[in-house]
């Protein structure tokens, strides 16, 4: 006699800090108003030379989220805060059973803050010996410094957990996070991803892509999900989508289109979706030739119309390790408008230009 399966986990809630606000509600009356957000950066300030961007407005750190603990705080690792914290202050939050023993954090990013790591090294190098460097500083040199930081603030004591998967870190935190709750290791699990604008940040991206990809400006933010077994929903609380599966695979070169068209039809078997019954694809836009192979794909396996109903995240910039979790809150987004969307399934895909590629399938409840 075969074991029932686990119930699939839902997500009962999201929040976001983008280059249209610091919270959901921006982000959402930003989409429906199809508001662009690039803009030329201050090249004094940022060190760059005259570069065109997608910042959050008017974000600092400190202003944000007040001088206590924020002296020595790097931006990705306030983003990840603010984001956290806007999830967790929203109207119907349940902060008793969304944080402490039982509740888990995982993040999804590149590398934690670049610009943090550089700066760091760099005054190990060049400081007074004995290679004077800030101590005060050197937590934001680790990668899961912002993972680390949410759990304090907010008093997460689950696991806790940093992905680096680069653009595909995204889906792959929130398979990460369905294990958690099918392993019984939380009741809940915040499933967020960083990504700062930084030099840094805007060196390696100039130096390292590939010469067909396009200048496409750096984005920033970060994205969390609730994510909840499915009985946590309450009458009050309604789940907003049901997670019915997240696959992966590696894949470089001319092997990627064969590679994500078998990663997504895997995750629509494991789903028991069709792919004409898709109604919205979102992929992750990554720059140059990977995201026009993307877009093809799903394009020849669900059709234009379910490609172009939710705006591309690529609108927001390239968001590197948080286009995944950006994806979802935009699908979540244009389905609370459309009530048309509720019992219907929705994808997300990611190409990483290093290989890695996801595909996540979610059944979405609508409003």
């Amino acid at each position: 006699m075969s074991t029932p399966a686990p119930p699939r986990p839902v997500i009962t809630g999201w929040s976001a800090v983008s280059p249209h606000g610091l919270d959901a509600g921006a982000l959402a009356e930003g989409l429906r108003a199809r508001r662009a957000t690039v803009a030329p950066v201050d090249a004094a300030r940022w060190n760059v030379p005259a570069a065109r961007a997608h910042l959050v407005p008017g974000f600092e750190t400190r202003e944000v989220l007040g001088k206590k603990g924020t002296r020595s705080m790097d931006r990705v690792t306030g983003l990840a805060v603010a984001a956290v914290g806007s999830l967790l202050d929203r109207p119907g939050a349940a902060k008793d059973s969304e944080t402490g023993e039982r509740a888990a954090l995982v993040l999804a990013t590149s590398t934690g803050s670049a610009l943090s790591m550089m700066d760091f090294t760099r005054s190990s190098l060049t400081g007074q010996r004995p290679y004077d460097v800030d101590p005060a500083v050197m937590p934001n040199a680790v990668m899961n410094c912002a993972a680390g930081q949410c759990a304090i603030w907010y008093g997460i004591k689950g696991p806790n957990t940093t992905l680096a998967g680069g653009r595909a870190a995204g889906l792959l935190a929130l398979n990460y996070a369905s294990r958690l709750l099918a392993a019984g290791r939380a009741d809940t699990v915040l499933c967020a991803a960083a990504e700062e604008y930084s030099s840094a940040r805007y060196w390696l991206e100039k130096h390292s892509r590939g010469a067909e990809a396009p200048e496409l400006p750096l984005g920033e933010g970060a994205a969390v999900l609730l994510v909840q077994p499915a009985d946590a929903v309450r009458p009050d609380r309604p789940a907003l989508a049901e997670v019915l599966a997240v696959r992966s695979r590696v894949a470089t070169g001319p092997r990627v289109r064969g590679a994500l068209e078998d990663c997504v039809q895997d995750a629509l078997d494991a789903a028991a979706v069709r792919p004409e019954e898709v109604w919205a694809a979102s992929p992750s836009d990554a720059p140059g030739m990977a995201g026009h192979v993307e877009r093809e794909v799903l394009a020849a396996m669900t059709g234009t119309e379910a490609l172009d109903r939710v705006p591309a995240v690529g609108r927001l910039g390239d968001l590197s390790a948080a286009s995944g979790s950006f994806q979802i809150a935009m699908v979540l987004a244009t389905a609370a408008d459309d009530p048309s969307a509720a019992g219907r399934a929705a994808l997300a895909t990611s190409v990483d230009r290093d290989g890695s590629l996801a595909c996540a399938v979610l059944r979405l409840v609508g409003p």
